[in-house]
């Protein structure tokens, strides 16, 4: 193990144990060094490594902080591994993505709040307008999709959970804009599945949540197959 990992695996187990928590400064420079026996130098690379990972961040002229180890945060990094192996075979990205968020929206239906139900139905009223008009919003659709399933996610009620879907879903906006500007009726079938998944929650039905959920990522994974190879999601194609 070199210098630089024995600072990043001393740190970790310092916060682990409790020694340091949320929020917390590290101690100064010189005083951790001596204290994990190694030079300023590992210490300034693994705190570097801890920084990048959002275990902590350096504030110029204040020391370095532990982060609020939210989950979203510390899950960020898997962003890379959904990158990699979407470049193979996207299907495998997005059924993970579904396996998640038909589960997350099971929990959600017994305890989402009645707060949430009206947001995510004031998202669904706007979406609702916009597929009236022409041209669509495209990327607004995307991003009310987007902020609809984060609300179903969040209700879930399990941190790691929501940042799994979190990392999943920033990778799958590709797929989600090109399904919208190239596929006929595109939008207004999304609108009328999310709309469904919004009335078995409200009914507080957790397996019709689950089913009408996997009913709708289904549809989108369908549409992989029609994806076009350039990564372009703008690029002319067939409908």
């Amino acid at each position: 193990m070199s210098r630089t990992d024995n600072v990043v695996d001393s740190i970790k187990r310092m916060i682990l144990d409790g020694v340091l928590r949320p929020g917390d400064r590290l101690p100064v420079e010189k005083d951790l060094a001596e204290s994990l026996g190694v030079s300023r130098g590992a210490l300034r690379e693994g705190v570097s490594a801890l920084s990048i990972l959002g275990i902590v961040s350096t504030r110029q002229g204040d020391g370095t902080y532990v982060t609020s180890l939210d989950a979203t945060q510390l899950l960020a990094p898997m962003g890379f591994v959904v990158d990699l192996h979407g470049q193979g075979d996207p299907r495998h990205v997005y059924a993970v993505r579904r396996l998640l968020e038909c589960e997350a929206a099971r929990i959600a239906a017994t305890r989402i709040t009645d707060e949430a139900l009206c947001q995510a139905r004031d998202l669904l009223d706007e979406a609702a307008r916009m597929v009236g008009q022409a041209p669509h919003d495209h990327e607004r659709l995307i991003e009310i999709d987007i902020a609809f399933h984060r609300i179903i996610a969040a209700h879930s009620d399990n941190p790691v959970m929501v940042g799994l879907i979190e990392a999943f879903a920033r990778r799958t906006v590709h797929g989600r804009l090109w399904r919208s500007l190239h596929e006929k009726d595109a939008d207004r079938r999304t609108h009328d599945e999310h709309v469904a998944i919004w009335t078995a929650l409200v009914a507080r039905d957790p397996e019709r949540a689950r089913i009408r959920m996997a009913n709708h990522l289904i549809g989108v994974e369908e549409s992989l197959n029609r994806l076009p190879d350039d990564g372009d999601p703008r690029r002319a194609g067939d409908r």
